[in-house]
């Protein structure tokens, strides 16, 4: 591997951004000024004034032609890991560019001084494993992406804790997790009649962390048709990892959807829809519902579903507090299996910082027929986008959680499971229970049930409801039972519980989609 070092014009113009290659860096005379978020937002800015690039295809057959087994047998050396050789206390490992991945990225390591330098390719710095490429003729193909490494479980060993890999997805994990949903810089038209479009992050700078450093900073540059945009991303990895994300988006065209904050993950079955054939597992998801904290404190729970046609819903909110995609069940008896380890899988947390203003949260529920296909997708859409060209920023803190769940501080459903209303085959109802459990439910007193409230659509008739302690548990069980009104219809339903008047439950908020 080897270095170029870059320098950049001075402070405040960063719209004039302009890299100049330097031989040697004693030939630099003028004061190297710290690179920031600002910089790559003068790239940004720019790169929206000029008509969109698609990124070069430069790999040879052999790495297009490449197998997913092949891929995976491409590994970056150990040793070669940036900062290893510093004993610092993050490393970072770098994918190698094929198979789906064919539009290389550029990565930039930023010095203690400020200075900016090119970590370029070199095949010498991967395992190539079994595959017998002529790897002289590669050139600088490039990098695919990248993960960080950290000691999360342990003092010995640097997990790997983070990945930025394909357009602008990344995911992250915590102590103890294992890798499951993921996120994205910016999601485009999704499920849009037009087709979505990907934004990419075309470039990278890694900042070089202290030697005592709990936390690791990245910036990336977004490109695409339509939008570019700047980000930097500072990685706190721990119990939960966290990651504080800032953002500045520019239109080059106006008029698509912009979904900021997208989440990304799988849902195929659980208890709330049982699996499609047999199947040993009772359940298989990354996440299992969407939950949403409102600007008036009001906390919705959506279980996730796998639909037989595409389902698009959302939640008009004002300044929310945060949603995410969840993964509440930790049992590993609901899942057994013992290679995916699903009970293990990361939920995301999105809190917004400062005022987002008025938009919805959008949940997108698309047809999958088995487990390898993401077809799971929550993110924020603004109601009020910027000018063409001007920037509309966001800052959140992403919270890859394990135990230390965002939860209503009251009660939660704890699950949810349906079936037909009295098991006859004359009968058309369809029955529903739903638990609850927490803190306020258990201050309530002995002789005293809360109330359930339950609201059912217009394309739907409830039947009738009530609600029990679960003396199995020590939490309260609503059962409903409703009928359809429109057979080619979904179905809206919530249920909560409420005491003295007021709610002392998260609503759960379900969809219950056309047979």
């Amino acid at each position: 591997m080897w270095f170029e070092l870059i320098s950049f014009k001075t402070r405040p113009d960063v719209n004039d951004w302009m890299p100049m290659t330097i031989v040697l860096a004693s030939l630099i005379s003028t004061p190297v000024f710290a690179f920031g978020l600002e910089d790559v937002t003068g790239m940004a800015r720019a790169l929206a004034e000029k008509d969109y690039e698609m990124p070069s295809d430069n790999l040879p057959p052999e790495l297009k032609e490449i197998t997913y087994d092949q891929f995976r047998d491409i590994r970056f050396r150990d040793e070669k890991s940036l900062w290893r050789s510093d004993k610092l206390p993050f490393e970072v490992k770098f994918f190698h560019a094929g198979l789906y991945f064919r539009h290389p990225i550029r990565v930039n390591v930023v010095e203690a001084g400020g200075g900016v330098k090119l970590f370029r390719f070199d095949s010498k710095d991967f395992h190539y494993g079994k595959n017998t490429f002529d790897t002289s003729k590669f050139g600088d193909v490039g990098f695919a992406g990248f993960r960080v490494h950290y000691p999360i479980n342990t003092k010995e060993y640097k997990d790997e804790v983070a990945v930025f890999l394909g357009a602008s997805y990344f995911r992250a994990v915590g102590k103890g997790q294992r890798y499951g949903l993921s996120a994205r810089g910016l999601a485009m038209d999704t499920a849009e009649d037009t087709g979505e479009e990907f934004p990419a992050f075309k470039e990278f700078w890694l900042e070089r962390p202290a030697a005592n450093a709990k936390h690791l900073v990245v910036y990336a540059l977004l490109d695409s048709k339509r939008v570019t945009g700047a980000y930097q991303f500072t990685i706190y990895p721990g119990e939960t990892t966290h990651m504080d994300i800032q953002a500045h988006i520019f239109q080059r065209v106006k008029g698509a959807k912009l979904g900021i904050a997208p989440l990304t993950a799988m849902f195929y079955f659980a208890e709330n829809q049982p699996a499609p054939s047999y199947d040993y597992r009772p359940e298989v998801h990354d996440s299992d519902g969407l939950l949403i904290q409102t600007d008036h404190s009001e906390w919705i729970w959506r279980p996730l579903l796998n639909p037989r046609r595409l389902l698009v819903t959302s939640f008009g909110l004002h300044n929310p507090r945060g949603f995410g995609l969840m993964q509440r069940d930790r049992d590993f008896r609901n899942y057994q299996d013992l290679e995916a380890r699903y009970e293990l899988r990361p939920s995301a947390w999105i809190t917004p910082k400062g005022n987002w203003g008025p938009g919805r949260v959008e949940l997108v529920l698309i047809p999958t027929p088995d487990e390898t296909h993401d077809n799971v997708v929550a993110y924020w859409v603004p109601k009020e986008v910027a000018e063409l060209k001007q920037a509309m920023s966001f800052q959140y803190r992403l919270s890859w959680q394990h135990d230390e769940l965002a939860e209503p501080p009251h009660a939660a459903v704890v699950q949810s499971r349906g079936g037909h209303g009295w098991r006859k085959h004359s009968d058309d109802s369809q029955l529903f229970m739903i638990d609850f459990e927490g803190p306020a439910l258990k201050k309530l007193k002995p002789d005293t049930a809360p109330e359930s409230a339950v609201w059912v659509g217009d394309t739907g008739e409830l039947l009738e409801h009530q609600v029990f302690r679960n003396d199995a548990t020590g939490g309260w069980r609503v059962s409903l039972r409703m009928r359809r009104k429109q057979s080619d219809q979904p179905i809206e339903i919530r249920v909560g519980l409420r005491s003295d008047g007021k709610d002392i439950s998260e609503t759960w908020s379900y969809l219950l989609p056309p047979p």
